[in-house]
């Protein structure tokens, strides 16, 4: 399942984002979204967790979770 994560820190790294999924299970990738001009981030980024029981678990208990002193949001990506 590809989660959504918003109101990430900007000095956050891909790895602590997946760190913070991996609690709830198998991390398949976890991606922050970088501008290409200015090379920050975005802000938001995007984990894929392979068993879809262990995502929904992680996206209710993360949802407005604490992470680097900002509240993720956190939901099911929607396809573009």
């Amino acid at each position: 399942m590809n989660i959504y994560v918003g109101n990430i820190a900007y000095n956050a790294t891909n790895e602590q984002l997946e760190s913070a999924f991996a609690q709830y299970g198998a991390v398949e990738s976890a991606k922050i979204i970088i501008d290409r001009d200015t090379n920050r981030s975005k802000g938001f980024g995007f984990v894929v967790m392979t068993n879809d029981n262990e995502a929904l678990d992680a996206i209710e208990a993360l949802n407005n979770a604490d992470f680097l002193g900002r509240p993720m949001k956190v939901n099911e990506a929607r396809s573009r």
